[in-house]
């Protein structure tokens, strides 16, 4: 079900949609070309409306996939850009992790401060018994399959990664593959990212976008580990329900396309997916490569398995 309904009056697309509930209100960030833009709503469902941007920085492009975290009235966005003040990776990819902050979730965010190198990109924040983690996607060039991969990394502080990322998610089926041939003949590039990371008792599950939204297998799936572990870093995931099986949990249907890059919240004991994906029929000329919008379905958890429940518009 579509949850923000394209406005053509300031229609920027809604890609990589990120929800955050604070104090009874809820809030959906995206990824923006100039900054990274906002909505909020008192009702999950409906009446979302369009704040607009709520960060940016002058002479940089491309903000990437925000999450925010919410610690001791502090808010802290994590998010990627182009960042030309530090060396690109071997790809020439300048994509990089950093970290905003505010007192108010609708921002501004300010004071920005760089945390990774490039590439880093598709951050997810999580809090839990054992500290802060930080899930997010970077690039490795050598290996059967080359691309793109997530990694977690403990914090030190919300500013400071311990410096020892773990694997967790790599590409591993054709249907990973996002271009072929991309750096030299027969090595094709593959992309895992928009990492997403919950528990549900002693099951922990790593989501996940696969491939591009350009290209028809771009699908959901997930990882998963059973285990009373908090430290994230000294989990060992695998992918649902192998490595070698394409067994997505979101991917094109009859009625919508290009669905990937979600997150998720629960309320009232039920899990829902907010995600973005394009109508078949959005006809917005121009805009039509990038007519990406949040939408939103039920996610079923239960003894180490999701399922998505999802359905057309039922406005």
């Amino acid at each position: 079900m579509h949850l923000l309904k394209v406005e053509k009056t300031h229609y920027i697309g809604q890609a990589d949609p990120y929800i955050l509930k604070s104090r009874g209100r809820y809030y959906i960030y995206v990824t923006g070309h100039d900054g990274v833009y906002a909505y909020h709503s008192d009702n999950l469902f409906d009446a979302w409306e369009y704040y607009g941007k709520v960060t940016t920085l002058e002479n940089h492009r491309d903000f990437w996939a925000p999450s925010v975290i919410e610690l001791d009235g502090v808010y802290y966005m994590y998010c990627s850009f182009e960042f030309y003040g530090d060396t690109p990776d071997k790809g020439g990819h300048r994509q990089s992790m950093h970290v905003f902050t505010s007192d108010n979730p609708l921002g501004p965010f300010e004071n920005s401060k760089q945390i990774l190198h490039p590439f880093s990109i598709d951050s997810h924040i999580v809090k839990n018994e054992a500290g802060l983690f930080l899930f997010y996607s970077t690039n490795r060039f050598e290996g059967e399959r080359i691309g793109t991969y997530i990694a977690v990394d403990k914090m030190l502080d919300p500013f400071t990664p311990e410096g020892k990322p773990k694997t967790v998610v790599v590409p591993t089926l054709d249907e990973d593959i996002y271009r072929r041939d991309r750096y030299k003949k027969g090595q094709h590039w593959h992309t895992i990212e928009g990492a997403y990371y919950l528990r549900e008792g002693d099951w922990h599950y790593v989501m996940y976008s696969g491939n591009c939204y350009e290209q028809p297998t771009y699908y959901v799936g997930y990882a998963r580990c059973k285990s009373d572990e908090n430290d994230l870093t000294k989990l060992e995931f695998e992918k649902y329900p192998d490595d070698n099986t394409y067994f997505p949990v979101l991917f094109a249907n009859e009625f919508e396309e290009g669905t990937g890059h979600h997150s998720m919240i629960k309320e009232n004991g039920q899990w829902y997916a907010i995600y973005h994906a394009r109508d078949y029929n959005d006809n917005l000329g121009a805009d039509a490569f990038d007519a990406r919008n949040a939408r939103i379905c039920k996610m079923h958890i239960k003894d180490g398995v999701i399922t998505a429940e999802r359905y057309k518009d039922r406005i």
